[in-house]
């Protein structure tokens, strides 16, 4: 039976929660169900997946509907939330009138939730048609590290209290709660998010093909030479945003000493971001200009090819659900080697698929990254074990089958009140 379906996001760029949540109004489009997509305002330098979502067309020709909410922002901001909830969702809700809304992080959904929750209490019980489904993703934890000094430790806890409250409110406004990692889930419980039986693990679904076959010309070889390192270069690749939890500072604390005593090691970082400038100044501080190579944005499609000219992905974030760019590693070919935290443990488990570092420990870093330049056999058995769960477990098509099933679960707890 085709649905009407309404995706919330806060904001469209280039991350793996947007990617997520493209692939899933893809696959239910394709599928002949109407998907709308709404999202807030989309600025800055990681990119924006406007133009793919926009150009996007069905067999038939059926488009995806965008609607940009302007009062939707990232950050904590009164007046526009106010507008964003009493103005924005609730005469898009009343609109579209969905069967199904469907909401995406932290900010999209509290108020997506809380609107589409009220849109149900004003049309009261009478069927599909005016009782939506409520169903949020989880793809990451809202709750920042606390640390820096007392001021920043203080306005951090606070912050988190508020969001944990607001997450609160949150769940109880929703039927189904999805996790991309079971470590989502417990950290949520242990705040006293939700009820246990309200969650479901849904594995953050990816396009696996580019990364498992090399597109024309873009094997590793080519790829390395293009980006001027030699088949002797032992390339240690990031692909995150320039921002501060992506863990950059600690691949130059770990290696910067390393790396200048061996010309070959060479690091590779994907991405753009708001902390590109700084972290430029400090490689070029730290005499190592020349040894560092930044591509800047790349289009999605480039990004297979820019993992195969990794021999590790080093991906010290501090904060993830469960990081895209691991599995999509270890699909590529190439072992990661990780913080462990939040879900990112689910996939590089260490010694098995990966080398997983306790958190903050750039010393364990660079050398869970010099034992992978020093054991090529061990690197190359961890990437094929790797390789055969992520086939498994991420594979976006499974991804749309599984929300097909949880959305039908979730119509039958609307209807049943």
């Amino acid at each position: 039976m085709a649905l009407t379906i309404l995706h919330i996001s806060t904001r469209l760029i280039l991350g793996g929660s947007q990617v997520n949540t493209v692939l899933s109004c893809e696959g239910q489009a394709e599928a002949g169900h109407e998907v709308h997509l709404a999202f807030g305002p989309i600025y800055g330098p990681e990119g924006s997946l406007l133009e793919r979502v926009s150009a996007f067309r069905t067999g038939d020709g059926q488009a995806i509907h965008l609607h940009e909410l302007p009062n939707l922002v990232r950050e904590i901001n009164p007046v526009k939330d106010h507008f964003c909830f009493h103005r924005d969702l609730k005469r898009l809700i009343d609109e579209v009138r969905p069967d199904v809304v469907h909401t995406h992080s932290s900010k999209a959904g509290i108020l997506g939730r809380w609107a589409a929750w009220r849109a149900r209490r004003r049309r009261g019980h009478g069927g599909r048609g005016g009782l939506p489904a409520v169903v949020h993703t989880i793809h990451g934890p809202p709750f920042m590290p606390v640390s820096g000094g007392v001021a920043r430790r203080v306005k951090t806890a606070v912050v988190n209290q508020l969001y944990a409250e607001a997450e609160r409110f949150a769940a109880k406004r929703c039927h189904l709660i999805l996790s991309v990692a079971d470590a989502m889930t417990a950290q949520f419980l242990a705040r006293g998010i939700g009820s246990a039986e309200r969650y479901i693990t849904v594995r953050s679904g990816m396009e696996i093909d580019p990364f498992l076959h090399p597109a024309g010309g873009e094997d590793r070889a080519s790829v390395r030479a293009s980006l001027g390192f030699s088949a002797d270069d032992f390339v240690i690749g990031t692909v995150a945003r320039l921002a501060e939890h992506k863990g950059h500072d600690d691949i130059l604390d770990a290696l910067g000493e390393a790396m200048r005593e061996d010309e070959k090691l060479r690091l590779l970082w994907v991405g753009d971001g708001w902390w590109r400038d700084r972290l430029l100044s400090r490689v070029e501080r730290m005499g190592l200009a020349d040894r560092v190579v930044t591509t800047g944005l790349v289009p999605q499609q480039r990004v297979p090819a820019m993992m195969r000219a990794m021999d590790v992905l080093c991906h010290p974030s501090s904060r993830e659900g469960l990081p895209r760019t691991v599995p999509q590693a270890l699909l590529a070919g190439v072992c990661p080697v990780a913080y462990d935290v939040d879900g990112t443990g689910e996939v590089c488990i260490d010694m098995e698929t990966g080398r997983l570092v306790p958190h903050g420990d750039t010393a364990a870093l660079r050398d869970a990254i010099l034992w992978l330049r020093d054991h090529p056999d061990e690197r190359a058995r961890m990437v094929l074990e790797g390789r055969e769960m992520c086939v498994r477990e991420f594979d976006h098509s499974a991804m749309v089958h599984h929300l097909e099933r949880i959305y039908a679960r979730a119509i039958e707890m609307a209807e049943s009140g």
